[in-house]
C-alpha cells in the first residue's frame, strides 16, 4: 500500500503524555497496562474495520509462516502480556493487528470476547521472549520505556546471564532524523528504509560475528 493511500496517524506529545500519566503511576506491571488499555478502549480513532483492512493489505499473504513466529499484544482490560503463535486460533491479520493497536493512536482489536492493544505496552522490545535462543539479534526501531515496563538493558543482560549470545542493533543518528519525530508517518518509511540499509554497514561485522 502506497504511504499516500494509507490513512496518516500521529504519536505526538499529548498521545505519549496520556500514555504516561495512564501507565507511569504504579509499580504494578498488569495494572499500569489495565489502566493504559482503558485508555485506548475510551480513545476516538478509526474503525476496527478499517484499520483491519489497513494491515490485512500491507501483508504478502494471510497464513501463519512455518517457522516459529511469536506477536506480542496486552489484553486491554486485564493487562495481562499474551502472545501469539500459529498454534493458536488467532489470525495472523488480526495478531498482528493487535501487536500494532497503538494506544490512542488506533483502535484495540477483538478477539473472541477479549480487545487487545499494541504488545509494546508491556515492552518496546519484549527481547526476553528469545530466552531459550543461543543467539539472539534485538533490531530495536525504540528502546523507550516507562512505569514498570521492563528496559532493553535489562533484558539483554538476563539474556546473557543464561548463556545467549546477544547483539543490539538500534537507530544511528542518521536514522533517527529519517525516522523523525511521529514514527507512525508513513510517508517517513521509505527514506527510514534507506538510513537503515546505509546503517547496516556499519554493524555488519558485530552481526556477523553473533553467527560465528
Amino acid at each position: 500500500m502506497p504511504p499516500s493511500s494509507e490513512p496518516p496517524a500521529r504519536l505526538g506529545f499529548l498521545t505519549l503524555a496520556r500514555l504516561v500519566w495512564a501507565g507511569g503511576r504504579t509499580r504494578d506491571a498488569a495494572r499500569s497496562r489495565a489502566r493504559i488499555g482503558a485508555m485506548a478502549v475510551a480513545a476516538r480513532t478509526q474503525s476496527e474495520a478499517s484499520r483491519r483492512a489497513v494491515i490485512e493489505a500491507l501483508l504478502p499473504g494471510r497464513d501463519w509462516p512455518a517457522r516459529r513466529l511469536l506477536i506480542t499484544a496486552v489484553d486491554a482490560a486485564t493487562g495481562e502480556f499474551v502472545v501469539f503463535d500459529r498454534d493458536g486460533e488467532v489470525s495472523l491479520v488480526d495478531a498482528i493487528g493487535a501487536s500494532c493497536a497503538v494506544p490512542g493512536v488506533w483502535p484495540p482489536v477483538t478477539v473472541g470476547a477479549r480487545r487487545y492493544v499494541d504488545g509494546g505496552m508491556r515492552s518496546s522490545v519484549n527481547a526476553d521472549l528469545a530466552a531459550d535462543a543461543q543467539r539472539v539479534l534485538v533490531i530495536a526501531p525504540t528502546s523507550a520505556a516507562f512505569g514498570p515496563m521492563p528496559r532493553l538493558s535489562a533484558q539483554v543482560a538476563g539474556l546473557r546471564a543464561v548463556g545467549s549470545r546477544v547483539a543490539v542493533v538500534t537507530p544511528d543518528a542518521a536514522a533517527r532524523t529519517a525516522i523523525g519525530r511521529n514514527v507512525l508517518d508513513p510517508a517517513r518509511r521509505a527514506g527510514a528504509a534507506r538510513a537503515g540499509r546505509a546503517q547496516a554497514a556499519a554493524v555488519a561485522d558485530e552481526v556477523a560475528a553473533l553467527w560465528v
